[in-house]
């Protein structure tokens, strides 16, 4: 089977593109770091890859609203390929910033017209910077693409713009789409969502980082586990899947691989 082609943004502020890229390839993907500038400079090469992730980080340090200024810069050359990329099937998957990228640009949770935002990613309740491991659980209906067999999971939080808050009469319509569920209202979040996917499943914004746990050493209890499970070996813990963001990660791998 072919090894799918992810391409991981980086630059204006995007700062987790290396551990984004890392956790790529040991899920099964090729990645390939590429520059804002560079993109903006050759739309086209988006066509050469499965996956478009855009990372964490503080793009343009968070001015105006997080995510926003370097969303207007993408929206002004690569909307239109953007769009297409995703009426393709192909997958695009935003994390934290991103997450406040793909909102910014009205991807989630549909495609949209510009300046007629479904939802918003306000301040935290309390107005402070979370960064904390949070537990999530998996609505059923989102138990498949990015989330197959995956019911609870666990990963880090660390924003300060992650409330999610639907637009007026479309309550109904956003809650349908969230894909993660925070176990505990840590945010104010709507419905405690913590992730958003669109109607085909390829789109995906996310608060957590699935790329902070690609290892189980990168769990404040790793040690713990492996002493009461007396287990090494990584996939012999969480019932064999691995660390959840490993998880999630090679589910995007076998969604692009049939791509």
């Amino acid at each position: 089977m072919k090894q799918p082609k992810a391409i991981v943004i980086s630059g204006d502020g995007i700062n987790c593109e290396n551990e984004t890229r890392y956790g790529l390839d040991v899920a099964g993907f090729q990645s390939q770091e590429c520059h804002i500038a560079a993109l903006l400079a050759n739309p086209n090469m988006l066509d050469n890859f499965s996956l478009l992730v855009l990372p964490g980080g503080f793009s343009f340090g968070d001015e105006i609203a997080s995510g926003k200024v370097i969303s207007i810069k993408w929206m002004e050359k690569l909307n239109e390929i953007t769009a297409k990329f995703v009426e393709q099937g192909r997958l695009v998957m935003g994390i934290c910033n991103g997450f406040q990228m793909l909102v910014q640009m009205n991807l989630l949770p549909e495609q949209n017209n510009p300046g007629e935002k479904i939802v918003s990613l306000l301040h935290n309740e309390g107005g402070r910077f979370i960064n904390k491991w949070v537990p999530m659980t998996v609505p059923l209906s989102a138990q498949k693409g990015y989330f197959a067999s995956l019911e609870k999971i666990e990963l880090p939080i660390r924003h300060g713009e992650g409330r999610i808050r639907p637009r007026a009469g479309l309550e109904d319509f956003v809650e349908k789409h969230g894909a993660l569920h925070y176990v505990d209202d840590v945010n104010g979040s709507f419905k405690k969502i913590a992730a958003l996917t669109n109607g085909k499943g390829n789109v995906l914004g996310l608060m957590p980082h699935p790329e902070a746990f690609v290892r189980f050493s990168q769990h404040p209890g790793w040690s713990d586990r492996v002493h009461r499970s007396q287990v090494a070996a990584d996939d012999d813990l969480f019932e064999g899947r691995g660390p959840d963001g490993l998880a999630i990660l090679r589910n995007a791998c076998a969604m692009a691989s049939n791509l």
